[in-house]
């Protein structure tokens, strides 16, 4: 009258966690810190600071184990708003970072943060000279 059930329960999948695979904690954070990052070097190459964009590139590709993607085109932001942008994505990164213990992403971070605040309050916006260009 009734077929039986081939297929296994879902009660009895959920049991099974080798049917997936697991990404450690570093492991995220490793992938989510990439991700920040790489987020900042876009915002970055947009702005024009090659140095800073060269050192955010490295740590990128030491995280994921190839280099980065570059960012090809503009968003057409105001310079005040992309400082915005690099400056929350810095921060962001910079938890994540710390989370990680991964001092060298963490000072970079940091350093990123201080030219961004450095460039909104010098109104340095106007001059369209890349931010930390010394």
């Amino acid at each position: 009258m009734y077929e039986p059930i081939r297929t296994k329960s879902v009660h009895r999948m959920a049991d099974d966690t080798t049917a997936y695979p697991h990404r450690t904690r570093d492991e995220e954070l490793r992938i989510q810190l990439a991700g920040h990052l790489s987020a900042l070097l876009a915002v970055t190459d947009e702005l024009g600071d090659e140095p800073a964009a060269e050192r955010i590139a490295e740590q990128v590709a030491k995280l994921r184990g190839a280099p980065p993607a570059r960012h090809a085109g503009l968003s057409g932001a105001a310079p005040a708003e992309l400082h915005r942008r690099a400056h929350a994505l810095a921060g962001r990164a910079l938890v994540v970072a710390a989370s990680r213990a991964d001092t060298a992403a963490a000072i970079l971070s940091a350093e990123r943060m201080d030219a961004h605040t450095a460039a909104l309050e010098a109104g340095a916006l106007d001059e369209r000279r890349p931010v930390g260009a010394h």
